[in-house]
């Protein structure tokens, strides 16, 4: 039997009609500007996005890359929030490549408050970067998927066109913000200056992430690609996966989320594990775990056994799972045995 995969939902397969579109795909250079594929994914993208163009990206690090590169210079600041992804899990390259100074600022389930966010803009001065940047994460990855407010984003909002800031959304898994909440991708992504969101989690595609923004940001981040290495030749084969994956697999993004609210609802009861399942809003269960017979490693190798998949959550306190296309209520009904014969049993 093949095991129940609950490490990430990066690990999804893509779809039989995925791999007939990237079979099929009509294809050309894209370094050049002639891959039609390609160029019909990113007209596709800025629209559902409400922006002027976008740019296929090879991962959502380098889609942040290029819009942190691009809205900053070197020995400026940027506002990012303490457990995000982009200053926590993107390798350092905002001093890496952009060379700017991250300034994490503590939040609410990833929702900075904005009156701390406007204390924290520093104005140009001899002796400290001045602030060019604040970057969002929605929904948020090590805040357990939660959802960012859009009452927030707006207030957010406010502060940066105060101060004459840009505003970046890395919104890898956007598409479940909108479907926990309601709100439509475009209210979100009308907030922000530039965002990045990801074909290859939940959406399912093999490859890829998309960068939307003005067209002038986004002509910029092409040269920035090409840069950093990320300019693709015939990538229309996977460029095709893309649009099957905003046609055809964001209206299913809500089993997911029922299927992490089932297994969190059915584990927060075992001996060990600290969860309000109340907290679970999209995809992503992180949980502590605290047990007299079991460390987080010893319970993540006894689920392996039982051919249940999971990760150390960041940090090593306790513990992450993820929900996708490729967990069925059969494997959450594995799972939730699996648990239930190791902390009861």
């Amino acid at each position: 039997m093949q095991p129940s995969d609950f490490r990430s939902d990066t690990v999804t397969k893509p779809t039989p009609a995925m791999r007939r579109a990237m079979a099929e795909a009509e294809v050309g250079d894209d370094v050049i500007g002639v891959d039609p594929t390609v160029r019909r994914l990113e007209a596709l993208a800025a629209e559902i996005m409400g922006q002027e163009a976008s740019l296929f990206c090879p991962s959502g690090t380098m889609g942040n890359s290029i819009a942190a590169k691009a809205w900053t210079r070197e020995l400026e600041e940027v506002i990012v929030e303490s457990r995000s992804h982009i200053y926590n899990l993107e390798s350092t390259h905002l001093t890496f490549i952009s060379r700017v100074t991250p300034r994490p600022l503590a939040s609410q389930r990833g929702a900075m408050d904005p009156a701390e966010v406007e204390r924290a803009v520093r104005k140009p001065n001899d002796h400290t970067p001045r602030t060019s940047l604040i970057c969002v994460e929605n929904t948020h990855n090590n805040w357990g998927g939660a959802v960012l407010p859009l009452d927030n984003l707006k207030a957010l909002r406010a502060v940066a066109d105060r101060h004459g800031l840009r505003l970046h959304m890395d919104g890898a898994r956007i598409f479940n913000a909108s479907t926990a909440s309601g709100i439509p991708v475009l209210d979100y992504a009308r907030q922000v200056d530039s965002i990045m969101f990801c074909l290859s989690k939940g959406l399912s595609s093999p490859v890829g992430s998309m960068l939307a923004g003005p067209r002038d940001f986004i002509s910029y981040g092409r040269r920035i690609r090409k840069a950093l290495g990320g300019g693709m030749r015939q990538v229309g084969v996977l460029a095709a996966a893309g649009l099957i994956s905003l046609t055809e697999m964001v209206r299913r993004l809500a089993d997911d989320h029922a299927r992490a609210k089932r297994l969190a609802g059915a584990i927060s009861v075992l001996p060990g594990i600290s969860l309000d399942p109340a907290g679970v809003e999209t995809n992503i269960i992180i949980f502590g775990f605290e047990h007299p017979r079991l460390g987080v490693a010893g319970l993540l190798e006894e689920l392996g056994r039982r051919g249940i998949l999971a990760l150390a959550a960041p940090g090593g306190y306790g513990i992450r799972m993820v929900t996708h296309k490729d967990v069925g209520d059969e494997d959450v009904a594995r799972a939730i045995g699996a648990f239930e014969e190791i902390l009861v049993s």
